[in-house]
């Protein structure tokens, strides 16, 4: 859920007091009537109210009059209003171009799993293309039940497709797309939405626990990125 930036900081805001975090805390496990609140936290009526109104004033919680005594009120959380303060960014989801040096294992292994969670079509290249896929970006993709996009490491001029998206997964590739030589062939790609994402090549360590582990933290970046961004048009 998407809430306007203001409303986020000012709820951000309300949340910075200790007191008013232990009050929603508590509110998350159960409604309270103001005197129960006194008592918990040890509260004058005044600073209790006021804690409250602020609270309220963002949207955080809301009141309730009791079914078995109309003099007395209880206090609910809005659990909603917790759910857009995650920081977040809204990007285009679409057609995404998954970029590292070699183009053997993460670009493959990320885009693999960007057609399988967003539905979106995806490809990879490299600036340095190796002579194929490594074997154990393959076996660890067979694994989580993926099959890889493509059949051999490709290099930028091999790119079939114009990516709504393009996300860097290499450091190498992040630094060294900024420099001339290569600005004839990332030029065409500039239109799109550009991010990086600083992921460790598995390749080094070689061993299946490391490309289970890139693979972890893919699912989860490219899970995130779909889950908080838009369609493209």
């Amino acid at each position: 859920m998407s809430i306007p930036t203001d409303l986020r900081s000012a709820r951000h805001a309300a949340l910075g007091d200790p007191v008013r975090l232990a009050i929603v805390d508590e509110l998350t496990v159960s409604d309270c009537s103001p005197v129960e609140l006194r008592s918990a936290f040890g509260l004058p009526s005044n600073l209790l109210a006021h804690h409250l109104d602020v609270l309220e004033q963002v949207g955080l919680i809301y009141r309730s009059t009791s079914s078995g005594d109309a003099r007395r009120r209880y206090i609910h959380l809005n659990s909603g209003a917790l759910g857009g303060l995650a920081p977040t960014k809204c990007v285009p989801i679409g057609p995404t171009l998954f970029l590292c040096t070699r183009n053997s294992a993460r670009s493959q292994l990320a885009a693999a799993l960007w057609e399988d969670i967003s539905g979106c079509a995806a490809e990879s290249a490299g600036t340095e293309p190796a002579e194929r896929i490594d074997r154990r970006a393959v076996t660890a993709a067979k694994r989580r039940g993926l099959q890889l996009v493509g059949s051999a490491p490709k290099g930028l001029g091999q790119i079939n497709m114009t990516p709504t998206l393009v996300i860097t997964v290499c450091d190498v590739v992040h630094e060294e797309l900024a420099h001339e030589e290569l600005a004839d062939q990332v030029q065409p790609l500039r239109a799109g939405s550009w991010l990086h994402w600083s992921v460790p090549d598995p390749v080094k360590l070689g061993t299946a626990g490391a490309f289970d582990s890139t693979l972890d933290e893919l699912t989860r970046r490219v899970s995130a990125l779909v889950e908080s961004g838009g369609s493209a048009a």
